[in-house]
């Protein structure tokens, strides 16, 4: 449990985000704080694992989706754990001090003991550190200089070299304006760390406020978008976590395959849920297509990920609904004490092809049309 959990107004968190706090009491003020680029966000719940040893680098780079041989010191990156069959097991935040390589995750246990058997014979050590770091987040766009601690900055929207997109290019897209980053403090001085972003001005935000305006920039989370079937294309994450002209590792033929054919089963949208019932959906909460029967649900089509209240937009949500799903459907959501309808945006298009699939060969076989020099 974090400390500031004390602070008066405070309300605890729950799910993903237990032990920090949900907001401290004015959620709309401190949504706003943070919209503007002047709030600290208690990150302390996520996970730490460090990776040391000489051969770190090449050893993530050789059995995860990232490009990070030559990763450089002080340079953000992110990298998924794929099964053999390409379903997500782990996300993490990467980022190099030049000694040890940090790893910012939700499943720090889990991803400890993974890495740890994968280890062999290679010269690298794995710890998980979560007891000892604590994070923080705030609405900063740079990188950790070299008088700072080991900082992460999300790449997000970018499209990182290797990766490829499926939604609206960096400069169009919804996340364009968010900044943010993650820095990591010894855990015994995290409320100092957050007193002295205080004392310059900036308050305190729940996570209420920091998932807002994730969902409004379509930033997909592990542990609120990925289930069990996950495959990274759904999610539009072969922007910044998957690079597709790397070596092989676990997962990467799926990859490739959905990569190069298109049509991933699932695709992720940013709903505009009806605010006029006062209805709220929680995460997990069916998504329908429309009747003509009253009364009687649709086709079930997916369901929501993560819900939010924005300072602007209003409920909003994201929802990972089947790839057939109409992209000018309104849809239903179930809701306690009734449904509401959503519009939907894609975050991923309808016809699931990246930018970059390379084009089809056309309707002859190979040798069966015209020589060139001919």
């Amino acid at each position: 449990m974090s400390p500031l959990l004390a602070r008066r107004g405070a309300v605890a968190g729950a799910g993903p985000d237990a032990g920090v706090a949900w907001h401290y009491g004015d959620p709309t003020a401190e949504q706003r704080a943070l919209a503007r680029g002047g709030a600290v966000v208690d990150q302390s719940h996520l996970g730490v694992v460090r990776v040391a040893g000489p051969d770190r680098l090449t050893w993530l780079h050789s059995i995860t989706t990232a490009q990070l041989a030559d990763l450089a010191p002080r340079t953000s990156a992110e990298l998924l754990v794929l099964s053999p069959h390409g379903h997500l097991e782990h996300h993490a935040a990467v980022v190099d001090d030049g000694a040890a390589t940090w790893l910012i995750t939700e499943t720090p246990v889990a991803l400890a003991a993974w890495l740890n058997r994968m280890r062999f014979t290679l010269r690298v050590e794995v710890e998980d550190v979560t007891d000892a770091w604590a994070a923080i987040g705030e609405p900063v766009g740079a990188e950790g200089g070299p008088d700072e601690p080991v900082t992460w900055r999300d790449p997000w929207p970018a499209v990182v070299e290797g990766g490829t997109r499926y939604g609206p290019p960096a400069a169009e897209h919804p996340g364009a304006d968010r900044a943010w980053r993650l820095v990591l403090v010894p855990r015994g001085d995290l409320a100092a760390a957050v007193a002295a972003r205080e004392a310059a001005g900036w308050p305190l935000a729940g996570t209420w406020a920091a998932e807002a305006l994730r969902v409004e920039a379509w930033r997909p989370r592990a542990a609120r978008e990925a289930d069990h079937r996950t495959i990274p294309h759904e999610l539009d994450w072969l922007r910044t976590a998957v690079h597709l002209h790397k070596g092989c590792y676990r997962g990467q033929e799926t990859v490739a395959r959905v990569h190069n054919l298109g049509r991933p089963p699932r695709r992720l949208v940013f709903l505009h849920l009806d605010g006029s019932g006062h209805l709220l959906p929680e995460p997990g909460a069916l998504v329908h297509e429309p009747t003509d029967v009253p009364g009687e649900p649709g086709r079930q089509v997916g369901r929501v990920t993560s819900v939010a209240r924005h300072h602007e937009l209003g409920p909003v949500a994201l929802a990972v609904v089947k790839r057939s799903t109409p992209l000018d459907a309104v849809l239903v959501v179930a809701c306690e004490g009734g449904a509401v309808t959503a519009g939907q945006e894609a975050v991923v298009p309808g016809e699931g092809v990246s930018t970059d699939r390379p084009a089809p060969r056309g309707p002859l076989a190979r040798g069966l049309g015209v020589h060139p020099a001919l």
